[in-house]
């Protein structure tokens, strides 16, 4: 029992290490994944979680429960990866040693009997056997293999062992590590990365249209992996200029620039007038010392300009939320507290915060009844509206409880907490004033980026390792390895025969008539003068190499050949070729 324990961790990687083994994985891994797509993801959108889980009652909560809102950094999804990961490297690291034994390996000596080669052609030519010898030794120049002389050969002749193809080994051998490469990259990449998301105004001329990348919590949204801690941030600034895009008349955008100013490090404490100066595009970052800034998306965010009884007025703008990607019909809420000497009682300004939820129409359409619903004809700004609810009373914003920023909490407009005391429709410039003589007025939008700053310096390491793999791969499949041996005998009258054998190692087409062509030079034939092709399948290279080492066995065990104790480099040879054969 104690022995059967003790083997169980060998057996487990045996085990893990097949590349059966291997394909399993890489299908639950995939089918692990598909939650991933089809359910909504907190790492993407918590609201749409949310959402998910109010309108699905318990079938919601057992998703949640199993961490399909959270597939990618589960638990059970890190495992399937971690032994996926594993078994790879487990599968071709030993592959890859067989691979190495192969490029090193010299061809064998010709077997006794040619005859038996699937490619072989016999002929005598009016030479003698020395000047055959050089002729020989010459044509295979370039070719991996040398002579055995006539007492070391199996048939007691002089003859030329010659491979050509190595490479394909060494493209083999190259594969796997860039394989390996990739894998270790992208691992090390995930534990040191880092991905955040933020909103900012463009062209105003507050500190709203300026982003610095100083801290994690200047991100509206961040993600990163276990290595990274928050005190690595490459420090730079930019300011968002403006922002411009060009739409087709059905309203497709066709274009998206950002004007933006940059600064890094010490120089972003300088005037913005000083920064650098650059234009971003879709798909064209700001590469900042390895961080990338992207221009992802765009938005509007209305203004709004709240005037109290006190006459005490303040003006904010804030980003809505695009429902409608194509015209851009956007909805939002803006959340103010009353002025600070209105109300010195902390309860009572509490329940006097003003609160603002609705849509917005970077052009404007109405239709209904009395022309009462919004709506968006044209994603471009040019004639704006809301259309809006206004609110008195707690917004929630003291509760220490997160809040959606797009929405009011629904909780304190269920309880009562907040009192709706109008709706509106506005244009531009036009005003509603309240009950109490508080004035609301929307001044029109500013437009948004939203911009994507990310970091993963093994990026460059994971592109060179997979064209590594590539161009190793196409070697692979486009070298192919041959093998001829030449066995030369003088007739005594000044006359040699050659008797010639090949062999494809891998893919076979063309073969024949390569083998032919060479035959032909040795025998001083003409051109096609072999018109025979002799095609094979790339399965027997394997049962050749297999009867050449059962001939050589039969000849050891008969006598014919001396075997010397440190090595037999014939069979030295034929066994580590056939080392490189379980990997086909």
């Amino acid at each position: 029992m104690l022995r059967w324990l003790l083997k169980l961790p060998k057996k487990a990687w045996q085990w893990l290490t097949r590349m059966r083994t291997a394909l399993v994985l890489l299908f639950l891994l995939a089918l692990a994944a598909v939650p991933g797509a089809l359910l909504p993801q907190r790492s993407l959108s918590e609201s749409n979680v949310e959402e998910y889980l109010a309108n699905n009652g318990r079938i919601a909560e057992i998703y949640d429960q199993l961490g399909l809102f959270d597939v990618f950094s589960t638990t059970w999804f890190s495992a399937i990866y971690v032994l996926l990961f594993l078994s790879l490297i487990g599968c071709i690291l030993p592959r890859s040693w067989d691979h190495y034994k192969a490029l090193r390996t010299l061809p064998p000596a010709a077997p006794k009997r040619l005859t038996r080669m699937p490619n072989y052609v016999e002929g005598t030519v009016d030479l003698p056997e020395d000047q055959v010898q050089k002729d020989v030794t010459a044509r295979f120049k370039k070719w991996t293999g040398g002579a055995t002389e006539a007492d070391k050969d199996r048939a007691g002749k002089w003859s030329y062992s010659a491979e050509r193809g190595y490479m394909r080994e060494a493209s083999n051998l190259v594969f796997h590590l860039s394989l390996v490469g990739v894998l270790v990259t992208i691992l090390i990449g995930r534990l040191v990365y880092y991905e955040g998301q933020v909103i900012v105004i463009a062209g105003t001329e507050s500190q709203s249209s300026q982003f610095c990348n100083t801290a994690v919590a200047n991100f509206d949204s961040f993600r990163n992996g276990p290595a990274f801690d928050g005190t690595t941030l490459n420090p730079f600034c930019v300011n968002v200029k403006n922002f411009e895009a060009t739409y087709e008349p059905t309203g497709q955008a066709t274009n998206f620039t950002s004007d933006i100013d940059w600064a890094k490090g010490q120089d972003a404490l300088n005037p913005v007038e000083d920064w650098e100066h650059t234009q971003l595009r879709v798909n064209h970052p700001l590469n900042v010392d390895g961080d990338l800034v992207y221009l992802q998306g765009h938005g509007y965010a209305p203004t709004f300009t709240v005037e109290w009884p006190n006459g005490e007025v303040r003006t904010e703008t804030i980003q809505f939320r695009p429902d409608d990607l194509t015209y851009f019909l956007s909805s939002g809420a803006i959340k103010m507290d009353p002025p600070a000497g209105m109300y010195p009682d902390l309860y009572d300004r509490r329940q006097n915060q003003i609160a603002i939820q609705g849509l917005f129409a970077p052009t404007a359409e109405f239709s209904g009844e009395n022309d009462a619903l919004l709506q968006s004809s044209f994603p471009a700004m040019t004639d704006p509206a809301v259309a809006i609810d206004i609110y008195r009373g707690d917004t929630g914003l003291d509760s220490g409880a997160g809040q959606n920023i797009f929405a009011l909490d629904s909780r304190q407009l269920h309880s009562g907490a907040l009192q709706k005391l109008d709706r509106v429709n506005l244009m531009v410039g036009e005003s509603v004033t309240l009950d109490d003589g508080t004035k609301i007025t929307f001044d029109g939008a500013e437009e948004f980026v939203n911009l994507q700053v990310s970091r993963d310096p093994t990026t460059v390491w994971v592109l060179g390792f997979a064209v590594l793999m590539l161009i190793s791969l196409v070697g692979s499949l486009t070298i192919k390895r041959r093998r001829f041996w030449v066995r030369v005998s003088g007739n005594g009258d000044g006359t040699t025969t050659l008797q010639i054998a090949g062999l494809a190692r891998t893919d076979s087409a063309g073969w024949g008539r390569e083998f032919n062509r060479v035959a032909e030079e040795l025998l001083h034939l003409e051109d096609e003068e072999l018109d025979e092709e002799i095609e094979q399948n790339d399965g027997e290279w394997d049962d050749w190499e297999a009867e050449l080492d059962r001939e050589l066995n039969r000849e050891i065990a008969a006598g014919e050949i001396a075997v010397e104790p440190e090595s037999d480099t014939a069979s030295d040879a034929a066994d580590g070729d056939n080392d490189t054969d379980d990997t086909k």
